[in-house]
Formats: structure tokens, C-alpha cells, sequence
């Protein structure tokens, strides 16, 4: 009887994600974790990223800290991680911009490959966008505002975030979509853009949903209609391009966690059973809903191609649009 459940004691713990690692004797982890985010403290990303670092801190027995690492819109600090060891101490918090359409953005100045040269452990969450107005638009719904732009081609004007990001990409995708000729003005980040639409200098923009919400409840914006397939909790009342007559679009920003390539499986799949466990979290989800983001949840396999899929759509879309990078 003492050997069978001896025997049990083992079995248990050689399946316990927090035993599996390169090495049977070695437990992962059995030291700090660098989690690395490209941007600054503060931003969407980052707080994500927090919340990532905080419940995989709780539940894996070591700490998960995070280092920001800001600079050429994640892409220099993909490039130092993908260059660490592979052994489940660095990981990344990717996202489209330094992954999916990094190789439209930079091309040869890219000095890593998003599909080679990372271990894809899940993806996260989605970050939707939605279509927003000035008050003076006369416009109520996406197809009111579709009839109302072919009327005024190159006379209407939408803000991005920048050229190339995903606000930019969305509008593109959105004026191909529908037949329409809304000219571009590109900011530098979301804030400057949001400014000169609520002073009307610029008509419509595609915001994240989160810095949206804010003036859609006060009216000082109208809210047209979100850019993912899926309704965002915290716009359950605005409905999707898709629903709207869009038919197909869908556009999103996204996260996700990647370690450097060759990962151990063993790690691999330590890590993706805690990130899948963080993604289906109630109190996670909730905090999710309240910063108007999408939960995915796709394991290593499936974040995989989505990688080269999203790679494959963006660059053709980016293609197709004429959109040219400096």
C-alpha cells in the first residue's frame, strides 16, 4: 500500500505543469521570470502585460517581472529576446504591430523572423476597435454613414494612431471594404488623434474600444460600429461591421506570449497550461470585459498559424491599400 502511494505522490508530480521542465529534475520555475513589453508603463499593453505577469506570479511559485523595454514599436525588444536563451526565464508579450505586420513594416531592417525565431505559447486576447464619429457627422449607423461619405469622396478625414498601426490599417481595410475615399491624417498615438476628433478637425477614426467608451457615454462621440466578428462587453450595445453589412470585417490588435525559440516542450507546455487556466479565470475575464478586450485563448499550435495567417492577410491588405512605411 505505501509503494502504491508513493507511486501515486510521483505520478502527480510529474504531471503537475509546475514539474515539467528541460530537465526531469529540475522544477520550472526555480527563479524569477522576465516577462519583456516594448512600450512604455501606462498603456493598454502594458497593464495587460501586468495582469499576465501578476497571475502567473500567484500560480507558478516564482516571481513573473515585468521589464519595459520601449522603443521602434516593440521590434527592438522582440530582437533582444529572441536572441536569450530558451529557457523559460525570458518571454515576450507580442502583439501585431512587432509580429504580424512587422515584416510589411520594416522589411529587411526586421532582424528576426515572428515565425522562426519564437516559441508561441498562447494567444491572449484580441483588441478590438470600433468606428467613431464627431457629433457633427449625420450619421446614426455604419450604412447611414457609408450612403453619407460616397456623397463627399476625399472631403471626409479619419485620425490614426500612426502610420502603419493598427487604426490605420483598419481604416484602409474599411475603405476597401466599402468603396470609400476617406483620406488619411496620421498622429502620433491615440491621444493627439482623439483630441482633434473631438474638436472636429477630423470626422471618424477607429479607436481602441477601451479610450472610446469614454466619450461614446457622454456624447461627445457617436459610436458606428466595433471591428472584430464579436460583440465587445464593454460596447455590448454597438454592434459589429459585420452585423452592420461589413460583411467578413475583421480587424484587431492582438497579445500574446512567446519565449524565444527551441523552448523546451516540456516548458511549453507548463506555460500553456497556466495561460490557458488565466484566460478561463472569472476575476480575469471580468477585468478583461472593463478594459474593453477579447479573450482568445489559442494554444501554442493554433497561435502558430495564427501567426503566419495574420502575416499572410496584413501584408496583402497593406498591399492592396498602397500603404507605404518610412
Amino acid at each position: 500500500m505505501k509503494k502504491r502511494q508513493t507511486l501515486a505522490l510521483l505520478l502527480a508530480a510529474a504531471c503537475s505543469p509546475l514539474a515539467l521542465a528541460a530537465d526531469p529534475g529540475t522544477v520550472y520555475p526555480t527563479k524569477s521570470v522576465r516577462v519583456v513589453i516594448g512600450y512604455p508603463p501606462g498603456g493598454a499593453g502594458d497593464i495587460f502585460g501586468r495582469l499576465v505577469a501578476n497571475y502567473l506570479s500567484q500560480n507558478m511559485g516564482q516571481q513573473f517581472v515585468v521589464e519595459n523595454r520601449p522603443g521602434a514599436a516593440g521590434t527592438i525588444a522582440a530582437a533582444q529576446v529572441a536572441r536569450m536563451p530558451a529557457d523559460g526565464y525570458a518571454l515576450y508579450l507580442a502583439s501585431a504591430g512587432d509580429f504580424t505586420t512587422a515584416r510589411s513594416s520594416f522589411g529587411d531592417r526586421l532582424p528576426y523572423s515572428p515565425e522562426r525565431d519564437f516559441t508561441h505559447l498562447t494567444l491572449l486576447v484580441k483588441v478590438p476597435l470600433v468606428l467613431v464619429a464627431h457629433p457633427s457627422v449625420p450619421a446614426t449607423t455604419v450604412q447611414e454613414f457609408i450612403a453619407y461619405a460616397k456623397t463627399k469622396p476625399r472631403q471626409l478625414n479619419y485620425a490614426s494612431f500612426g502610420n502603419g498601426s493598427t487604426s490605420h490599417l483598419s481604416a484602409e481595410a474599411f475603405n476597401l471594404a466599402t468603396g470609400l475615399e476617406i483620406s488619411h491624417v496620421a498622429y502620433k498615438g491615440s491621444s493627439p488623434a482623439v483630441t482633434d476628433l473631438l474638436a472636429g478637425r477630423v470626422q471618424v477614426m477607429f479607436d481602441t474600444v477601451l479610450s472610446a467608451s469614454r466619450f461614446t457615454k457622454t456624447g461627445q462621440l457617436k459610436s458606428f460600429g466595433v471591428t472584430t466578428l464579436k460583440r465587445v462587453p464593454l460596447m455590448s450595445d454597438t454592434p459589429t461591421l459585420n452585423e452592420s453589412g461589413v460583411v467578413g470585417f475583421d480587424m484587431a490588435t492582438w497579445l500574446g506570449l512567446v519565449a524565444p525559440a527551441g523552448l523546451p516542450s516540456q516548458i511549453t507546455q507548463a506555460l500553456a497550461l497556466r495561460l490557458d487556466a488565466l484566460t478561463k479565470d472569472p476575476d480575469i475575464r471580468k477585468q478583461l470585459d472593463a478594459l474593453g478586450l477579447l479573450v482568445d485563448g489559442a494554444g501554442p499550435a493554433a497561435f502558430s498559424t495564427f501567426i503566419n495567417e495574420e502575416s499572410a492577410r496584413m501584408d496583402k491588405l497593406i498591399k492592396k491599400a498602397g500603404i507605404r512605411f518610412e
